[in-house]
């Protein structure tokens, strides 16, 4: 399980900088730019959040700490926290 706990983590770092730095946020699923009223700051909470994620998952992966497959349920289950955030606070 650790070889998919270290590409979690890289998928998830490198996503978190294309959205948080490159401003990409064509990649969120469902993202309608009409709907989204402060863009900047969905940028840099999900950047920011995708980015701690995955570096916490990649380091855990590559140092084969015994509680990675936890962590990786936590991380999805804070992904899932902020979709429900920012569909409640940040789309109109």
């Amino acid at each position: 399980m650790t070889i998919e706990i270290i590409l979690l983590g890289s998928y998830l770092l490198f996503s978190g900088y294309l959205i948080g730095v490159k401003k990409a946020l064509w990649i969120l699923a469902g993202y309608n730019e009409k709907r989204v009223a402060d863009k900047e700051k969905l940028a840099k909470m999900v950047g920011f959040t995708y980015a701690i994620l995955g570096a916490l998952l990649l380091l855990a992966g590559l140092i084969r700490v015994p509680f990675a497959e936890p962590l990786a349920i936590g991380a999805l289950a804070v992904i899932i926290l902020q979709i429900i955030y920012v569909q409640i606070k940040m789309v109109q």
